[in-house]
């Protein structure tokens, strides 16, 4: 499975950006497998930052950026997305779009997800 993740850049507080991340190399569809983001500032722990739910597509975002943040997919493209608004210069960091078959009840953990992709740079300037 390889994931592609696009959209990151540079963007002032409070303006908006939505990243991608494609899914390919693998037969089983995207509507098994859940997927999901992370994040990693300089000198900070990589973090949850939002999830999606194979099948079913319930969403999780961590508290955070809850109620500025909403992740979506869209099956037919194999392509997740995290729409990212009112952001703020502590989102800054290099976000992650990891995947996995099925679901698992500890997705805050970045051990429960198997496939990682390569990061997309966001960075907000105050």
């Amino acid at each position: 499975v390889q994931l592609q993740a696009s959209g990151g850049g540079l963007v002032q507080a409070g303006g908006s950006l939505r990243l991608s991340c494609v899914v390919s190399g693998r037969t089983v569809s995207l509507y098994s497998m859940s997927m999901g983001w992370f994040r990693q500032a300089p000198g900070k722990e990589r973090e949850f930052v939002a999830a999606i739910r194979s099948s079913s597509s319930s969403t999780y975002h961590a508290d955070s950026v809850k109620g500025r943040f909403t992740i979506s997919r869209d099956n037919a493209k194999n392509t997740v997305y995290l729409q990212m608004n009112n952001l703020k210069p502590d989102d800054t960091a290099v976000y992650y779009c990891v995947n996995r078959l099925h679901w698992s009840v500890a997705y805050y953990s970045s051990s429960q997800w198997n496939y990682w992709g390569q990061g997309t740079q966001v960075t907000v300037s105050s």
